[in-house]
Formats: C-alpha cells, structure tokens, sequence
C-alpha cells in the first residue's frame, strides 16, 4: 500500500501555521484555534507528497515570536533549604532519578546549534522544562491510574495520592519562579500561555476517554499540538527569545511533536521495551484513543469490539491481545508507520533547507534519527 497522506492528515500538514497563531488569551474574544479543514481527495492525488513537502517548507506564523544549546543534564530539584523542601519534592526527585529518554533537553541542545543561547540562560530553560515535564508525567500517572512509570512503581504508590499531586503543582511554581532569571518579561506570558494550551489538551484527551467518545484525527491532531507540543514550544519560544537570531523555528517543532506522538502512540502498543517501562499495551488499559485506535475504530464504524474494549479498562492480557490483533486487522499498525514516515520526510526537507540558511544543525539531523523507525 503506497504511504500517502489522506485528507485530514494532509489538512493538519498544510494548516500548522494555524497552531503556530497563538492568540492572546488576556484578549475578551480569544477562543481556542479551530481544527484544520479537510482536503479534497482530489486535490490531494493531485499535489501528491511533493507538494506537501513544499508546502510544509513555506508555513508562515505568527511574527512575535523570536527563537538555544545543549546544557548539562538536570538532576535534582535545588531545594531551597531546609528537610521540609525535601519532603514536599519527593515524588518530583524520585521520578527525576530515574532518567527517561531526555528527549526535551536533545531538542534543546539540538534548536541552539542554530540559536546559540547564553549559558545561564540555557540552563534555566532547560530546568524549567524539566520540572514542567515532570510534573506532567506526575498527574498523567493518577490520572490515567497507571502501575509503572519508567520501569518502576509510579510516584503515587510510593508517597500517596495527594502528596505527589502537591509535589507536581509545586514543581510547576518552581519552574515559574525560576522564568524571573531571564532577561525578558515576556518569558512568563509565554510560560502562560503554553500551559493552559497544555492542559487544554490534557483536558480533551480525558474527555474522549471518559466519555468513550471517539475523537477525529483532526481533532486528534489539534489535541497533540496542544498537549505534547505545549511543552515543545515553550522550550523553543524561550530560547528565541534569549537568542539574537530571529530565524523562527516553531514550524519545524510542531511536526516534531506530531512525529514523537504518533511514534509513542504505536510504541505504546506494538514495543517490547515500552512494556518493560510502562506495561503491556497501557494505552488500551486506560481507554485512551491514541492514534492507532482511532483509525481503526473509524476504519470500521459498526464494529463496536474495539470501543467496548476501551470502556471495560481491561487488565487481561488475552483481551489486549486480541484487540491489537484486531489493529492490525484494520491495518493501524501500518497507517501510524506510513504517516510518520511522510511527517518525517517533510521534517527532514525543512531541516535541510533551515541548514543552508543557518548552517547545518547535526544534532537537530541526530533527532530525527531518534525519531525515524529503526
């Protein structure tokens, strides 16, 4: 089956300068951005991948942006002083103690190749992103009443349910706090508005799940940019603004987030190392409509199996297995492996062409060898 990209990826592709218009939330008439509209099929044999591509390389946003280098890796939280601050950030260091992929601080390092952010600054942006991750990843465990977070037990079966909740919004404070090092005001409405974008789309992932209602893949799409890509375009608006460089890079990062989502969604169900870390296809334990479940459920609509999955939040390996069985059966499994690979030729034509502008960026190339299926 040839990897094309059908209409609604397509128009999600050809309308990310739509997620890259941050409105003003202080404005009385600010909504949240719409869904992108769809393509017509035959609009879309006509382009053809090409086009994409092209297209993708001219996306134009919103100019208020302005846009860092790779710092020393994050450990503990500095706690102030005191045993009182070590016991309110226990879960925040526990969790922090067992390193994950680092994905965030490579896509730092990777964006200042280009944007050469002072040292002081670097370390503050990426510290700030750290905590903010997470305590992230602190409340999805509850939330999503997960067992194992990184191979060993989440944070909230060790310190308990409102301790790691309060350790979380801690930690979001903290990251505040630590904006007022950088030289500009604006840090913090950027700081702003991307956390209510985050939770904007945390908060339309819960309602799918706990409602069993089935999601677009715009829609789907739309979610992404708010809740996986918040914290990416923070990192890189942050360092923008530290940088003397006014070359905007947010278009190139959101695709990167929709890569690494789709990426993870699949991993999440089709990866032997994800089990070992978070168990056995979670994303089916927790009713979640990631992007693989969502093409199959609308690959056929009156096949109600797969839905009726979802709601018993099954623990049962055998019933898990039968409904990735049931994904491959849809061909899921596939659609999320042809639509990263168009989403990463389009990234790798854009790096290429920011390259000869900026000068070639080999560790940006690196991440999109991490991203790219082995």
């Amino acid at each position: 089956m040839e990897a094309t990209l059908p209409p609604r990826a397509m128009a999600a592709l050809f309308e990310l300068n739509m997620f890259t218009t941050l409105q003003d939330p202080h404005k009385d008439n600010w909504t949240p951005s719409s869904s992108p509209p769809a393509l017509d099929e035959k609009q879309l044999s006509k382009n053809g991948l090409d086009s994409t591509v092209e297209e993708v390389s001219k996306i134009e946003i919103a100019p208020n942006f302005a846009t860092i280098k790779m710092p020393p890796e994050i450990a503990m939280i500095n706690h102030p002083a005191g045993d009182n601050e070590s016991i309110i950030a226990a879960p925040i260091d526990y969790l922090l103690a067992c390193s994950g992929k680092n994905f965030r601080n490579k896509l730092i390092g990777s964006f200042n190749q280009w944007l050469q952010v002072p040292e002081e600054s670097l370390k503050v942006i990426t510290s700030v992103i750290e905590l903010l991750h997470t305590a992230s990843l602190l409340i999805d465990d509850i939330q999503d009443m997960s067992l194992l977070r990184r191979g060993r037990p989440v944070a909230h079966r060790i310190f308990g349910v409102a301790q790691t909740i309060n350790s979380a919004n801690y930690a979001y404070f903290l990251a505040q706090q630590r904006l007022y090092a950088l030289k500009s005001p604006k840090a913090l409405e950027i700081f702003t508005e991307e956390l209510l974008n985050l939770h904007r789309g945390q908060g339309m992932d819960l309602f799918w799940r706990d409602s069993l209602n089935c999601p677009t893949e715009e829609q789907y799409l739309e979610m992404v940019s708010n809740k996986t890509g918040g914290l990416f375009r923070l990192a890189i608006r942050l360092l923008q603004l530290e940088s003397e460089s006014e070359k905007d890079l947010v278009p190139i990062v959101h695709l990167l987030g929709i890569i690494f989502q789709i990426k993870d969604d699949y991993l999440n169900l089709w990866s032997e190392a994800y089990t070992e870390n978070k168990g056995f296809c979670e994303d089916i334990t927790e009713g979640k409509f990631s992007f693989p479940i969502i093409h199959s459920i609308q690959s056929d609509s009156g096949n109600m199996q797969l839905l009726h999955i979802l709601k018993q939040r099954t623990t049962d390996n055998d019933v898990k297995l039968f409904a990735r069985k049931y994904m491959e059966s849809t061909g899921s499994a596939r659609y999320c492996k042809q639509h990263i690979s168009i989403y990463m030729k389009a990234a790798r034509t854009i790096v290429a062409e920011l390259g000869q502008e900026l000068g070639e960026c080999t560790e940006l190339n690196a991440v999109l060898d991490y991203l790219e299926f082995q």
